[in-house]
C-alpha cells in the first residue's frame, strides 16, 4: 500500500525538508505552496495524511485545516506558532497533532507514523533489497528468514533506513540510539554497524562515509 501525504507549507525550503524526509521513511508526498492549491489537492489526490502550516497565503492553516477534516484526512499542524495558545487552537479545530518548528526530521516521521497507525493505516512493513523490517514487532528478516537483531541493532538498523542516502554523523547516530547522556563511544556504534552488516548482508549499502559516518544506500 502506497500511503500518500500532503504538504501544506508555503516555505520551499521546508517544505522541500518534509518531502524528502517522508520520502526516505517510504511514503509519497505532494507540496501546497498555499492553502487554496491545498484544498484543491485534497479533493482528488487519496491522501492519507496532511501537514499543514498555519500561515499559509490566500487561505490559512486553520481555514484548510478545517476543509481538510471533511474529507476524513487527519491534519497534523506544522508551524512555527508555539504558544500554548496557538497549540490550544489547533487541537480545538480537531488536529490530530502538533509540531513547532524548528523540528528533528525523525519526531516529524515517529508523529506521522503515530497518527497513520491510530487512524489504521499505517504501513507496518518496509522492504529494500531482500531485506524486510517490520515496525509492529520490530524485527527484520533476510530473505524471509528473521534476521537476530538486538534491541540498539534494530534502532539503529530502523535509523538508516528512515534516513536512506542520507550521510549521518557518528555522533548523531550514537546519541539517537543510545542517549544524549551516555558518552559518545564510536567503537560501541562501529561493533554494531558491523554486525548489522554482517547479519543483514548489507556490507555494500551500509556504507562507510570517510571521517563522518555511515549512509544506507538504497536505490530509488
Amino acid at each position: 500500500m502506497v500511503i500518500k501525504i500532503l504538504i501544506a507549507e508555503d516555505d520551499t525550503d521546508i517544505a522541500a525538508l518534509i518531502k524528502l524526509t517522508l520520502n526516505n521513511a517510504g511514503y509519497l508526498a505532494d507540496i501546497a505552496s498555499d492553502g487554496e492549491a491545498g484544498a484543491d489537492m485534497i479533493e482528488t489526490g487519496n491522501y492519507s495524511l496532511a501537514l499543514v502550516d498555519i500561515m499559509l497565503p490566500k487561505i490559512d492553516g486553520y481555514e484548510l485545516s478545517s476543509y481538510i477534516r471533511e474529507f476524513s484526512v487527519p491534519v497534523i499542524f506544522v508551524t512555527a506558532k508555539g504558544t500554548i495558545e496557538d497549540k490550544t487552537a489547533g487541537f480545538r479545530l480537531g488536529a490530530d497533532d502538533y509540531i513547532v518548528k524548528p523540528f528533528e526530521p525523525e519526531e516529524l516521521v515517529l508523529r506521522v507514523e503515530n497518527i497513520l497507525r491510530l487512524r489504521g493505516i499505517a504501513e507496518e512493513i518496509f522492504r529494500f533489497k531482500n531485506v524486510e523490517i517490520n515496525v509492529k514487532t520490530r524485527t527484520a528478516a533476510v530473505n524471509g528468514v528473521p534476521a537476530q537483531l538486538t534491541p540498539k541493532e534494530y534502532e539503529l538498523l530502523i535509523l538508516l533506513f528512515r534516513n536512506k542516502n542520507v550521510a549521518l554523523h557518528r555522533q548523531v547516530l550514537y546519541e539517537r540510539v543510545w542517549g544524549d547522556d551516555c558518552g559518545y563511544d564510536t567503537r560501541t556504534l562501529d561493533i554494531h554497524i558491523r554486525r548489522l552488516r554482517q547479519k543483514l548482508g548489507l556490507a555494500y549499502e551500509i556504507k562507510t562515509v570517510y571521517k563522518f559516518g555511515y549512509m544506507l544506500e538504497v536505490e530509488s
